[in-house]
């Protein structure tokens, strides 16, 4: 077999065993500082391009202006999410696009992918399959929740506080605001012991603890675009979280690792993909982690071919899990190259996530290094 074919098959490795190879973090930090107040409304930098998805000539002013105008700010308390109060969260929804309908014009897209069944990941997930966790919000319709993905810091390796989800699972884009009491709890229910419309300790619901988000960051197309549509190819966000317990222990050696982001993967090496989630919509309850392992290279799905378009599997989650992680393995070791933005309720089922390509590596390049 040619080495270069040896090299694909390894880095597009996918399954329940993915989180198998997961390195652990070993070294300390200390909590991050408090979130930024609210300023001015958003305006994109006079720098910005005249095409959303092309920032390639914002410097580091134009990333700074941003993120100060985006006006972050999470009213989150400690204790505010008890086990009662997760067990209530209703899951946020998946905004939806049919693959079976007429395409309007532009769009690009590969038939229907076949139906990959969600699978529970067996309990106790352990520190690895811990990485990912529950993201839970407060919307203008109530307590919701996503999922989301511990990933790795370069900036402090083995200290990482950040977590990797979907943009609407943080904001709710053009004409909306930031999303309240947002709250990441990893390795939600490891060991299997809560149950619906019952007393459960908060340790059952959260072994890990609470993380509260401190900082966050959305792609700017996001912020300015609507419908569901293009905007879905930059359907990304990261998380600064601090946790609640106030002990120093950073996220990643809370949870024992993260995950690394694949930040412009070559889409040949991609021939396969794990989704790891939360859904919460019938027939599924938001108490299990699932799994979808599909085995065949992802579907393409554009709506604007100036953007990296959308990765498309078969997977039968439901809405909850919005911003799972979508993971490959990489030199032995599982990587993030996507998370969930779009899907279906028909019996197929599907998800999209977006390319992570160069204007996600940008922002979040000057989100670890600058945003504190």
């Amino acid at each position: 077999m040619p080495r270069t074919t040896s090299r694909r098959r390894r880095a597009a490795t996918a399954g329940a065993a993915l989180f198998a190879a997961l390195a652990l973090g070993t070294a300390g930090c200390g909590p991050d500082g408090p979130a930024r107040p609210a300023t001015a409304p958003l305006a994109l930098p006079r720098s910005a391009p005249t095409s959303l998805g092309d920032l390639t000539g914002w410097k580091v002013e134009d990333w700074a202006r941003y993120v100060a105008d985006s006006a972050f700010a999470n009213d989150a308390a400690p204790g505010s999410w008890p086990a009662s109060r997760m067990d209530a969260a209703k899951p946020r929804p998946t905004p939806e696009y049919s693959l079976t309908a007429p395409a309007a014009a532009g769009v690009e897209r590969d038939a229907p992918p076949a139906a990959v069944q969600a699978k529970p990941l067996p309990h106790p997930y352990g520190q690895a399959g811990s990485v990912v966790g529950r993201l839970f919000m407060t919307t203008s319709q109530g307590d919701a929740a996503c999922s989301a993905t511990v990933v790795s810091d370069p900036v402090n390796p083995g200290r990482s506080n950040l977590v990797y989800t979907a943009a609407h699972c943080l904001h709710d884009g053009k004409g909306g605001g930031w999303l309240k009491n947002l709250v990441f709890v990893p390795g939600f229910n490891r060991d299997g012991q809560m149950v619906h419309g019952k007393p459960n300790p908060d340790q059952q619901a959260a072994p890990y603890g609470r993380w509260t988000a401190v900082r966050a960051l959305v792609s700017p197309t996001w912020l300015q675009e609507g419908g569901v549509g293009a905007r879905h190819q930059y359907d990304y966000g990261v998380l600064r979280v601090r946790g609640e317990d106030s002990s120093g222990r950073s996220l990643e050696e809370t949870v024992g690792g993260s995950v690394p982001i694949w930040f412009n993967a070559p889409r040949d090496r991609i021939t396969a993909a794990a989704a790891y989630g939360y859904p919460a919509e019938r027939p599924f309850d938001g108490l299990e982690l699932e799994h979808c392992d599909s085995p065949a290279a992802p579907g393409l799905l554009s709506f604007d071919r100036t953007r990296p378009p959308m990765y498309l599997i078969g997977c039968t989650m439901t809405a909850g899990s919005s911003g799972d992680g979508w993971f490959v393995t990489r030199d032995g070791k599982p990587n993030l190259v996507s998370v969930g933005a779009l899907g279906n309720r028909n019996p197929a089922g599907y998800q999209a996530g977006p390319s992570l390509q160069d204007q996600a590596k940008q922002a979040f390049d000057y989100f670890v290094k600058n945003v504190r």
